[in-house]
Order: C-alpha cells, then sequence, then structure tokens
C-alpha cells in the first residue's frame, strides 16, 4: 500500500500522529542508549576534553545533514516550504533565545529532549524541568511572556526563502551542504575512535540522527501526497510541548497531528532503551540550591526556544541539517551561551578548589 492509499484509508491527521509516534519511538531509543545531549558535547568540546558525548552529537548532526543534503540533491524530498526557510525569521531571536537556551540547559542539565528521556528512565528532576519548560514555551507562545517575545524577535529580522537558505546566502550550492557534512561525518568517526568503541554509542548517534532525518522525509511526503495544505515539519521539542500542555489543560484540543505522537514516541523509545539496558530508576532533587536551578534553567530553556525558533534539536539538528540561516544562528549561540555558563558556574569553582587544595 502507497503513501497516497494510506492518507485516503486513514486521513493525514491520523497518518501524521502515528508516523509521529514511529519516528519518536526511533530517536527515544537511539538518544535513550547513546546518551545524545548537547550539554554534554558542549562541555566536552568547551573544556578541552572531546570525548564520546562530543561524538555522538556529531555522529547524529552529521548523520542528519548527510542524509537530509544527498535527499535534497537527489530531487526525492523538497523541503523549501519549511517554516524554517519560507518565513519570515529573526537573527535577534535567534542570539538572544540561543544564549538563554545554552544557559538554561546548563543549569537543568540537558537540553529538552534530554530531559524527556531522562524522565522516562525515572528521573523526577527531568520529569519536573520538562514541565516547566513545557509552561514556559507556552507562555511565550501565546501567554504573558508572548509580547516581550515578539519585541525582541522584531529587532533584527531576515525575509524567507533565499536570504534564510544558508547555502544561498555563502553562495554555495547543495553538493557543497553535502561535502560539509561528510567533513563533520569524518569528524565524528574520528572522535568516536579516539572515545572508545562502545557500539551503542555509534549506532545510538547515528540512528538518533538518522531519525530527524525521517521526520522530514515522512511529514515532507505525506504533505504532497495530500490535497490539504499541511506542515513540513521535522523533530522539535519546545512547540510540541507547548501543545500537549494546552492539550492536557484547555478545551478545546488542538487537532492532533505530527507532534501528537511524536513526544509519546520519544518518551516510550527512551523507556523502552533503558529498561533493555536496565537503566531505570528513580532519581529525585538532593537539595533546595539544586531544585532552584533546575527551575531556572528550564524556565531560561522554554523562552529561548521560542525565541530561537527550536530547542536543541529542534534548531540545532533539524534546522541545522536543512541550513536554516537563523537555526545555524541559533545553534552557534546555543553552543556560546552554554560554555560560557559551564566556566562561570561549574568549571571555575572545581578550578578554584584544584588550585587552592581542599
Amino acid at each position: 500500500m502507497d503513501l497516497l492509499s494510506l492518507v485516503e484509508r486513514l486521513g493525514e491527521q491520523p497518518l501524521l500522529a502515528s508516523g509521529g509516534a514511529v519516528v519518536g519511538l526511533l530517536f527515544g531509543f537511539f538518544a535513550q542508549r547513546s546518551g545524545f545531549c548537547l550539554r554534554t558535547a558542549v562541555i566536552e568540546f568547551a573544556r578541552g576534553e572531546p570525548g564520546e558525548r562530543l561524538a555522538v552529537w556529531l555522529l547524529a548532526f552529521s548523520a542528519a545533514v548527510v542524509s537530509v543534503q544527498a535527499l535534497l540533491l537527489a530531487g526525492l524530498v523538497d523541503l523549501s516550504g519549511t517554516r524554517q526557510l519560507a518565513a519570515r525569521g529573526s537573527l535577534s531571536g535567534a542570539i538572544v533565545g540561543g544564549l538563554l537556551f545554552g544557559t538554561g540547559m546548563i543549569l537543568a542539565r540537558g537540553c529538552a529532549s534530554r530531559l524527556l528521556v531522562l524522565s522516562a528512565t525515572g528521573n523526577l528532576r527531568a520529569l519536573l524541568s520538562g514541565l516547566i519548560f513545557a509552561v514556559t514555551a507556552q507562555a511565550a507562545l501565546g501567554g504573558a511572556l508572548a509580547p516581550v517575545r515578539e519585541t525582541i524577535s522584531s529587532w533584527w529580522t531576515v525575509d524567507g526563502g533565499s536570504a534564510r537558505d544558508l547555502l544561498v546566502v555563502a553562495h554555495a550550492g547543495r553538493p557543497a551542504g553535502l561535502a560539509f557534512g561528510l567533513l563533520w561525518l569524518v569528524a565524528a568517526l574520528w572522535y568516536a575512535l579516539r572515545s572508545g568503541r562502545e557500539r551503542w554509542k555509534w549506532i545510538g548517534g547515528l540512528g538518533a540522527g538518522l531519525a530527524v532525518a525521517l521526520a522530514w522525509v515522512f511529514t515532507a511526503t505525506v504533505a504532497a501526497s495530500s490535497f490539504q495544505v499541511l506542515p513540513v515539519q521535522g523533530i522539535t521539542f519546545s512547540g510540541p510541548s507547548a501543545e500537549w500542555l494546552m492539550r492536557v489543560v484547555s478545551a478545546p484540543a488542538p487537532a492532533a497531528g505530527f507532534d501528537f505522537g511524536l513526544l509519546p514516541g520519544v518518551f516510550a523509545g527512551a523507556f523502552l532503551g533503558a529498561a533493555l539496558g536496565r537503566k531505570i530508576r528513580l532519581e529525585g532533587f538532593k537539595d533546595g540550591y539544586s531544585m532552584r536551578r533546575y527551575i531556572a534553567g528550564a524556565i531560561a530553556m522554554g523562552f529561548g526556544a521560542m525565541l530561537a525558533g527550536g530547542c536543541a534539536v529542534g534548531a540545532g539538528v533539524s534546522g541545522g541539517a536543512i541550513f536554516s540561516l537563523t537555526a545555524w544562528v541559533a545553534l552557534a549561540s546555543m553552543w556560546v551561551g552554554a560554555a560560557a555558563t559551564d566556566r562561570l558556574l561549574d568549571r571555575e569553582p572545581r578550578i578554584a578548589a584544584h588550585r587552592h587544595g581542599p
């Protein structure tokens, strides 16, 4: 049965929701088994201690870039109508939001996707932080924080279309995008070889990146097969988190679509991965300071993600794979914000303690 037949038989929204669940299941499983996390990758890089976490993130990122660019180069998928490319974007939002998100993921000890994955393993700190992230994201999208977000976003904008396509801005073609991804894939494999030969780090990193590409391909194919105008979207966690919050606390609920299946799928996949790896255990807060830190981090991430146009996966990997200009600016800002926060709050105290002794 081809996709068009499935669209006619099931309908667009149920099919998108089912596909979102499958894509989420794959991403959650591979992310949990590999320890995929932008925060730990930034920390390793910023401290000059590149290891397996940096290798895993680079494997996921490069796998997403290579697979998406190869499909685009072959003409098998069209992503020109995605929000990250076609709509008007905000460079000021990408910068400020990226910095806030990077700061927040250090404080909360994980980005939005990592919090959801950890929640599935019994981490109550991540569960609370994820709920606060969702509330803040919704407040920034259409609540009390929306005017602040809109003001910051208006400072420096960029037109949609070619002005927002980094390959066009750089006067490079699709082959250059593929070559760039392959270069990062080689770097990722080199780091992976240096940091060890644990099988799941390799498989999980590549699998998480391919799941990102699969999301683009699936939603684009369904949109092309439908008589309705449907959004082409990748994996992200800020918008779906806000949508699920409204689905729980408000009526009528938003229409079910790809985002409807994504978050439950990620949770189920992470739970399955943790169960197979015997990593399920309840964990809570150790003291009041750590709770304040996690809450502050979740708030910064929720607002920052909505400003930046996506989270570490939504902007950083999904948006990066299609070479959205604002996504790359947001990703770079996340790295800067996270590295600076780690140095100020986590690294400096250890350096001082090492120098002065116990």
